[in-house]
């Protein structure tokens, strides 16, 4: 396995996500939780291989958790146990994670910890919305650098880790599609032996560790002081660089996957422009970022989404340079991926250059949708609910997952789609909304059940409302990647579903279409909730158990 490779000095070619993983060995990682999400899946995946494979690392635990938030909490208890911790997850998780989160800002860590998070610009896998994760970084006053390429991806994680245990403090990578998933040959360094993750301790510190008032408000305010010693640490830090240019009046700041295409850009339009990179996003160098806008007359900020950085670079130029021009999304749309031919156009613009993007002659295509597998069994659950009901009378609740695709217009069978445990949580709503009367069906797989499933049918039970769930069963997380969940490892999901007082219950096989059709028909009209497990392997699964 190349990423065990322990030459130092050698290079080998590395994804993003491959690069974030060797960081992390190399910085001598001693417990790792994660929840699978594109583009974030390969960091647990790569993980999870070498704890099942013959280069399986003494010392080293890792975990695939039941959702983002307990991955969170878990790495939580390694961290006050004095462990080297990384959690991993994609921009939504991220969501999931934050009530802990926060309070881990307070708190500190006491084992190095890192959080990694990749976000996903023009949703490529995140069908939900378009979110950036650095809006996080003032609500959670956590430190979040971000890496331009997979070097960077394994030398940030390493710096990050450097950081967390200096300051005691977590700290965030934040990467983005492009980043996670391009290629380079990347510098290894060597590889350390790793304590063992069962050589932990949790030592009782109530002033540490317990949030509660007044103790909690001193806890912000040393974390607040901590990151005013970080901030002068960002100053000096190589990973917030200015590469000198012959153009004395214009300049460009760009984090992340933008230098790249900035860079690229320059060397298109035959520009030699001053670049300040600027490799950590929260807490901001201000000092270098004034020094590098003094003398200016135009400075393009270079950002995918929101412009929370040209926000910041405005509110320090007219503390500096009144009389600059800060150009940002008015030349760069705030919404989607940037591309190079975006970032070209927009400079050729800033220093008045002649550029037209080049006409890409396209031989026309049929278009497709995205569609489920041939010979996947959601397509029986489809075929079986389309003859059980009429579609048009019927409500139908989706989650992220395979069987998001059951919107497309060749099923049709979709008709809100917000989150994982979202299908059954919203349908209550519209059950109650409607008096229970309006007939509804709400889809949700295995591992979104073990994720956010179990709390939302609970709140259905408990709050008296009917829907009809049908849990797809395909005994794996296929989405992203097969990865395993609970259960595979004999937490049984008809035994949780009765213990939480469904009585409508019935596990069928979709292949025994005649028995799922009739129980479709019993179950509509029920004046309790009702939930169908549809089991049947993924035809992944199936052929490695063949």
């Amino acid at each position: 396995m190349e990423i065990l490779n322990n030459k130092p000095g050698e290079k080998a070619i590395l994804l993003g996500n491959e690069a974030i993983v060797r960081g992390a060995l190399e910085a001598g990682v001693q417990f790792v939780a994660t929840y699978p999400g594109t583009p974030a899946s390969e960091i647990g995946n790569l993980f999870y291989q070498i704890q099942k494979s013959d280069f399986k690392i003494p010392g080293l635990y890792f975990e695939f958790s039941v959702n983002e938030k307990l991955a969170m909490e878990a790495g939580m208890g390694a961290s006050y146990s004095g462990l080297k911790t990384l959690v991993a997850m994609k921009n939504f998780g991220l969501n999931v994670a934050s009530e802990p989160l926060l309070p881990f800002v307070y708190t500190g860590t006491k084992g190095p910890t890192v959080i990694m998070i990749a976000d996903d610009p023009s949703c490529h896998s995140s069908a939900q919305s378009e979110e950036n994760t650095r809006a996080f970084a003032s609500l959670a006053h956590i430190p979040i650098f971000e890496p331009s390429d997979a070097q960077e991806c394994k030398d940030f994680i390493k710096l990050a880790f450097q950081v967390s245990e200096k300051y005691n403090i977590p700290v965030m990578v934040r990467t983005t599609t492009r980043v996670s998933h391009q290629k380079m040959p990347v510098e290894l360094g060597p590889l350390p032996q790793i304590n063992q993750a069962g050589s932990g301790d949790f030592v009782k510190d109530v002033n540490r560790f317990v949030t509660l008032p007044p103790r909690v408000l001193n806890m912000k305010q040393e974390l607040l002081d901590k990151i005013i010693r970080i901030k002068d640490l960002a100053e000096k830090s190589s990973v917030n660089k200015i590469i000198r240019g012959e153009n004395k009046t214009l300049g460009v700041i760009a984090s992340g996957i933008s230098y790249l295409y900035v860079m690229e850009a320059m060397q298109k339009l035959g520009l030699s422009l001053p670049v300040l990179k600027l490799g950590s996003f929260y807490p901001l160098p201000d000092k270098k970022i004034q020094a590098f806008l003094k003398g200016l007359r135009k400075v393009l900020v270079v950002e995918e989404l929101e412009p929370y950085l040209e926000k910041e670079v405005k509110a320090l130029a007219q503390k500096t340079n009144c009389k600059i021009q800060v150009f940002g999304k008015d030349l760069i749309p705030e919404t989607g991926e940037l591309k190079p031919e975006i970032v070209t156009l927009s400079l050729a613009k800033l220093a008045n250059k002649k550029y037209s993007v080049p006409v890409v002659k396209t031989i026309p295509t049929l278009k497709r949708s995205p569609i489920l597998c041939p010979g996947c069994p959601y397509w029986l659950v489809i075929s079986a609910v389309k003859k059980a009901v009429d579609v048009n009378q019927v409500v139908f609740g989706g989650e992220i997952g395979c069987y998001m695709l059951f919107g497309s217009s060749v099923v049709n069978l979709q008709d809100y789609l917000a989150c994982m445990g979202s299908s059954v949580g919203i349908g209550h709503g519209i059950k109650k909304a409607s008096n229970n009367k309006k007939k509804l069906i709400a889809f949700v797989g295995d591992s979104s059940f073990f994720h956010s499933g179990i709390p939302a049918l609970i709140n259905t039970v408990f709050n008296k409302s009917n829907p009809l769930i049908i849990i797809l069963n395909n005994d794996t997380t296929a989405m992203t990647g097969h990865q395993p969940h609970p259960g595979n490892n004999g937490i049984v999901i008809e035994n949780v579903v009765a213990a939480c007082g469904v009585k409508n219950l019935k596990v069928i096989d979709p292949v025994n279409q005649a028995e799922f059709i009739q129980t479709i028909k019993d179950f509509m009209d029920a004046p309790e909730v009702s939930v169908i497990i549809a089991r049947h392997p993924c035809i992944f699964v199936a052929k490695k158990q063949n």
